[in-house]
């Protein structure tokens, strides 16, 4: 049961990104990541009172309060810097990045969680490292290399924005796996929603941006409501999974979502695949295969 939970978290996984991405065109990031959490907060809430999951909330200890709220904090971190990274770059390559956060989730999971780190998965590893260097390397272009434009830090910025997600996305999965073992997944996903809830409006209030919601367009709002309802069914299937699965299994499951992101990349947002990113995509979905064996 946690392997199919696993696989549809990563087909809404991989549609959030998108409809995040036309959400977001013509709003700030930080606003819109909070924007979306509304939806994602109520969305969790709903289902916990559909599951009984409130009756949960007197048995909550002190400690599994603590990870759950140190992973919301960090999947709040990780979600501001995803879509500040798919803002400013494509979705077909910032996805890849923060895909990558399994190869450090593994590293963490056999760390602290004390789970087997087998050959093949150090293969896996391998493989999908290769993999998302293949689709993020940037392909030679004579007219902005002469410039130097293509190594200006702010032309870079999304890689860095990408590259903290992914690391904040591999803590999140620890966290969360420690997190949900005293209580329902629902119950624990529903509580690290309103941690992220309320460092993402913080960052927003700090940065004066709420004052442009009332200049938000109906599409940009109806997509990042998607967007929020899309992230809201991948984390409750997610969670389900990691409670039952072992993280190192289901955290690879769930990258896969980068197939579906890459085809509706291509389909919707038009972006370019080159052959190289081809060649990286297969590595990478060929490594996370490969960890299911």
């Amino acid at each position: 049961m946690w392997i199919m939970q696993a696989f549809l978290s990563a087909f809404f996984a991989g549609i959030t990104a998108i409809l995040a991405k036309v959400g977001i065109r013509h709003t700030d990031s930080h606003l819109a990541t909070a924007l979306r959490t509304i939806v994602v907060t109520l969305f969790a809430w709903l289902i916990v009172a559909i599951t009984g999951g409130f009756s949960e909330l007197p048995a909550v200890k002190g400690e599994t309060l603590l990870f759950l709220v140190l992973s919301g904090l960090t999947t709040g971190a990780s979600w501001l810097c995803y879509f500040k990274a798919i803002a400013l770059g494509d979705v077909i390559r910032v996805a890849p990045i923060d895909k990558s956060s399994t190869i450090l989730t593994m590293l963490l999971a056999f760390l602290l969680l004390g789970e087997p780190l087998s050959w093949l998965k150090v293969v896996c590893m391998v493989l999908i490292g290769v993999g998302t260097y293949g689709m993020v390397r940037a392909e030679r272009d004579p007219h902005t290399e002469n410039a130097g434009q293509d190594a200006s830090p702010k032309r870079n910025a999304w890689f860095v924005y990408a590259a903290l997600s992914a690391v904040f996305a591999a803590l999140t999965t620890i966290l969360g796996k420690i997190g949900v073992q005293a209580i329902s997944s629902n119950l624990g996903t529903a509580i690290r929603c309103l941690v992220v809830l309320a460092l993402a409006w913080a960052i927003v209030f700090a940065q004066g941006t709420h004052r442009t919601i009332r200049q938000l367009d109906r599409r940009s709002i109806l997509f990042l409501v998607l967007s929020g309802l899309a992230t809201g069914l991948s984390w409750l299937c997610y969670y389900g999974a990691l409670k039952d699965g072992n993280a190192s299994v289901v955290a690879p499951i769930d990258k896969l979502s980068i197939l579906v992101t890459v085809l509706f990349s291509r389909l919707y947002l038009r972006e370019k695949l080159s052959a190289r990113m081809l060649a990286g995509l297969t590595a990478l979905t060929a490594g996370t295969l490969l960890l299911l064996v």
